[in-house]
């Protein structure tokens, strides 16, 4: 009688498992971020706002493209063009200066489909340096461009150019002016403040087709040295994506080169059986400080994670399954 039972209560329990509801696959998702860091909650209501909105904005771009079957790397690209022309971000339009009074600006963009990847460095005269990167990956036989060289690959397409004053905003200015009153090159973290020295955009996605792509781009640090290059344009730290996962990197790039942070989150999945956020958050806590980055990133299921150890982190995510959100800080 004894085993009877038992096998009956077993036979419950497996009954009751396979009518638990089943997480269903989303069809398409994505992710973006305008920037980590510490976000004061003062900021004017007004302002505030139109970060909401310049996210929401962003959101609606890539949400048209992969709702209508576009691709996960046509996605990613116009996502981060739209924050690239928005002069709220540190990338673009609102880029940070060098301690040089100039603007140079980096970007990346791969697709985890093929590994195929594009990146460049030291931009000075693109409108939308992300979509040179996709240049770059689809028309030339190398990954990476810097400087010079990169300005004269830009010669030979068609990509929109400026001149570097387009880049230019009050705010950045004063920023700058601020840094060179206090007569440093590079300020110790324990002294950024919202917004001030560094900042990056990005976003990931993943189509109906099940291709996942990632793409970041930054104007860097406020008052950097000449020739720095953050981890933004390097594949695999603050940019990449494969067959398990697509991630953007946004902090201090210093230490998410030095992890090779976006790489490690993927193959921590795929090596350890994990789940995105649970690499998110191996990442964050045992080989990043507090303080030093934010990560989005979407996994092959359609999962999204959005994830930071900074106080804040402009972010937003929608999927085919209805889910929806922009925030900046975690408690909202």
């Amino acid at each position: 009688m004894k085993i009877a039972a038992y096998l009956l209560l077993a036979l419950s329990f497996l009954m009751m498992a396979c009518n638990e509801p089943q997480t269903e696959r989303a069809e398409w998702a994505l992710a973006l971020h305008g920037g980590a860091g510490t976000i004061s909650k003062d900021i004017p209501d007004t302002l505030k706002q139109q970060y909401y909105d310049g996210l929401r904005q962003a959101l609606r771009a890539g949400e048209i493209i992969l709702r209508e079957g576009g691709s996960a790397l046509d996605a990613v690209e116009y996502v981060v063009r739209n924050l690239e022309d928005n002069p709220l971000f540190n990338a673009g339009k609102g880029s940070v200066f060098t301690a040089e009074g100039k603007h140079e600006l980096d970007a990346a963009i791969m697709d985890g489909s093929t590994l195929a990847a594009g990146a460049l460095t030291g931009l000075t005269t693109i409108k939308n340096p992300v979509t040179l990167a996709r240049m770059v990956m689809e028309d030339s036989p190398h990954i990476f461009f810097s400087g010079v060289g990169a300005e004269e690959f830009a010669n030979q397409t068609d990509v929109e150019r400026v001149e570097n004053e387009y880049f230019f905003t009050e705010t950045r200015y004063q920023q700058w002016q601020r840094a060179q009153t206090d007569n440093a090159s590079i300020f110790p973290k324990a002294e950024w403040t919202e917004g001030d020295y560094f900042g990056t955009v990005g976003a990931v996605a993943l189509d109906k087709n099940g291709n996942l792509a990632a793409a970041t781009s930054t104007g860097g640090m406020t008052n950097k040295q000449f020739g720095r290059v953050g981890d933004v344009p390097i594949i695999g730290s603050g940019t990449f994506a494969n067959h398990v996962a697509a991630i953007s990197a946004t902090g201090w790039g210093e230490q998410i080169m030095r992890n090779v942070s976006a790489t490690t989150i993927a193959n921590y999945m795929e090596f350890t059986g994990s789940t995105l956020e649970q690499a998110l958050d191996f990442v964050l806590t045992e080989r990043l400080n507090p303080g030093d980055a934010g990560f989005v990133a979407v996994d092959a299921d359609g999962n999204i994670s959005m994830k930071m150890n900074t106080e804040g982190m402009y972010r937003g995510s929608i999927d085919s399954r209805g889910n929806r959100v922009v925030m900046i800080w975690e408690d909202e």
